[in-house]
């Protein structure tokens, strides 16, 4: 079995399970998810994938983890694996992140094996975009203000721009290391979007949206999402992959948005920063997008 660590909100954790299930898919073996850490948090909404999602990954029990890898899992274990100079504690049963550039040794561990880490990168299921948009289609229908905003967006050169604020902005540690993203980078995406096409119309999602109205403005038609709070939170990102194309912000969650667009000739527009605290983003973003 392989079993992947579940941590952070639904973007993370989309990463998380892609990379297992190519994993488990490869190998022919079950995929389990550890979502532990949701037990005493459930921050971003907790645990949210089989929720939303019709995936059929199983939740790895104790007795699981422990078959995998043994005394690893004691507290006393995880913190000495955590010790970079006690990297070969982890042994051939655990496998984890430890910088942000793709790894493709993760493609040669073996079948029995837990994995740790973000896995933030097209590549880890390069080849295998068909079954990981299949996982990902949404189990829930759109009702009512949503049903009637996705036909505005599908009748419509729809773009959604997305400005993330949210923790990036109140919590001291998450600002330094994502930081967010300047008024002049949303600036000139809007006018790479308005020259290349026409008739543009901008679909406006953000976890702040009052702000964005005080202090952000275009001059093309434009509607703010704001019906989606809490547990429905996830339903901007499925309204956002109805967009024909995508001005994105630093954020895993409006990555998936504008990925789950399964369209050829789409334009999607990213940070050139994704990382406040300078770390390497360049497997981050997939080649086909536009970085400013």
């Amino acid at each position: 079995m392989f079993i992947v660590n579940i941590v952070g909100g639904l973007g993370n954790q989309m990463f998380q399970y892609a990379v297992g299930r190519v994993l488990s898919e490869k190998h022919g073996v079950d995929l389990y998810l550890d979502t532990r850490a949701f037990n005493k948090s459930n921050i971003h909404n907790g645990f949210e994938l089989m929720r939303i999602f019709n995936i059929s990954a199983l939740v790895a029990s104790d007795t699981d983890i422990i078959n995998v890898i043994g005394w690893r899992a004691t507290k006393i274990g995880q913190r000495l694996i955590r010790i970079k100079k006690l990297n070969s504690l982890d042994g051939d049963c655990y496998f984890r992140e430890r910088e942000i550039s793709f790894n493709k040794d993760i493609f040669s561990i073996s079948s029995n094996c837990y994995i740790s880490g973000y896995w933030q990168s097209e590549l880890y299921f390069n080849g295998y975009e068909k079954l990981i948009r299949n996982d990902f289609k949404f189990s829930l229908s759109l009702t009512d203000e949503n049903d009637e905003l996705s036909r505005k967006i599908t009748s419509c050169n729809a773009i959604s721009l997305h400005i993330r604020r949210g923790d990036y902005v109140s919590n001291k540690h998450t600002s330094s290391v994502h930081g967010i993203c300047s008024p002049s980078y949303y600036k000139k995406a809007v006018a790479y979007i308005n020259e290349k096409l026409d008739d543009s119309v901008y679909f406006i999602f953000s976890d702040d949206v009052e702000w964005v109205k005080d202090n952000f403005s275009i001059n093309n038609e434009c509607h703010f999402v704001e019906n989606n709070d809490g547990k429905d939170s996830y339903v901007d990102m499925h309204l956002m992959s109805l967009c024909s194309h995508h001005i994105i912000a630093n954020s895993s969650f409006s990555w998936w948005g504008a990925w789950l667009n399964p369209s050829k000739t789409k334009i999607v527009i990213a940070p050139n920063i994704w990382f406040a605290n300078g770390s390497n983003s360049n497997d981050h973003v997939p080649k086909s997008w536009v970085r400013l």
